[in-house]
């Protein structure tokens, strides 16, 4: 496995492997590989002749009042478990190399991306489909994984490789859970004793809604309204939203008659948590 910190690097390697006829399964991340990111990993070995792992905490996706500095990182730790997943090359750069000087354009996303957790957020997507340009054009990637616990980061995703003619072909991996169904998080070590007997609930409130939907109910508003209901029935946590969308344009539906995602987000005393569904106008969800 090659670690590289360079772009060159990078780009001889992958070229060569482009024109070798090969695939290239591309990983990006932040570091602090968990168990979603294995997940990821696992897919793209599968897939691929050759995977990419890339590691960099990208400064352009940290608003104001969120710490850069204090994002956690082990590099040995990520290196050691991109090994262990069969990573062939892992891109390690720096701030400096990913960009050396102050950006000559900018990238706004005009849609998507302010609803959920982007309308708290200003300003984090564009940073996100600023960075995965760079990533693209640098691993020249067959196929893209992204783990659907941030299904709005996906849809932005789509958006980009849609409207820029990428010719990469993303690849949704479906959350990863805990047995009792709560999605895995590094969040989750923040809830307390009680708090974390609750928090399946959020998992549970989105299979309610599926059953609702699957038994014939096609109203949004009566949908969000039995999701609040659920919630406020078996969790003391406080909600953020319930929101019922298009998938993956993420535009409000007046009728459930196509792909619509159900997204929730919840705060409990340290620890915010957010989960979602991707279903047909049928209620069966569209990952398994």
């Amino acid at each position: 496995m090659n670690v590289f910190d360079s772009i060159a690097q990078v780009q001889e390697q992958t070229t060569k492997w482009v024109r070798e006829g090969k695939t290239i399964g591309f990983v990006p991340t932040m570091g602090y590989l968990h168990e979603g990111h294995e997940r990821l990993m696992e897919e793209a070995r599968k897939e691929n002749d050759k995977v990419i792992l890339s590691i960099f905490v990208n400064p352009l996706q940290f608003g104001e009042n969120e710490d850069l500095d204090q994002y956690p990182r082990d590099h040995d730790h990520d290196v050691s478990v991109a090994e262990k997943y069969g990573v062939d090359l892992v891109f390690l750069p720096t701030e400096d190399t990913m960009y050396p000087a102050p950006l000559t354009l900018n990238i706004s996303v005009v849609r998507r991306a302010d609803v959920l957790c982007g309308r708290s957020r200003p300003g984090h997507f564009e940073g996100v489909v600023t960075v995965l340009t760079k990533l693209f054009n640098i691993c020249q990637p067959t196929r893209a994984y992204f783990g659907m616990k941030d299904a709005q980061q996906v849809a932005v995703v789509d958006g980009l490789i849609q409207d820029f003619n990428f010719p990469v072909q993303l690849v949704r991996v479906p959350t990863v859970r805990e047995a009792d169904g709560l999605a895995k998080s590094s969040r989750n070590v923040n809830l307390s004793h009680s708090e974390r007997e609750e928090a399946p609930s959020i998992q549970a409130a989105l299979s309610h809604a599926t059953d609702l939907v699957r038994k014939g109910e096609r109203n949004p508003e009566e949908i969000i309204q039995s999701v609040r209901e659920f919630l406020d029935s078996r969790t003391r946590g406080k909600i953020d939203y319930i929101e019922l969308l298009s998938y993956p344009e993420l535009e409000p539906v007046h009728s459930i008659d196509q792909t619509v995602i159900l997204a929730v987000a919840v705060y409990y005393e340290k620890a915010r948590l957010i989960d979602n569904v991707v279903m047909g106008k049928d209620g069966v969800s569209e990952l398994r």
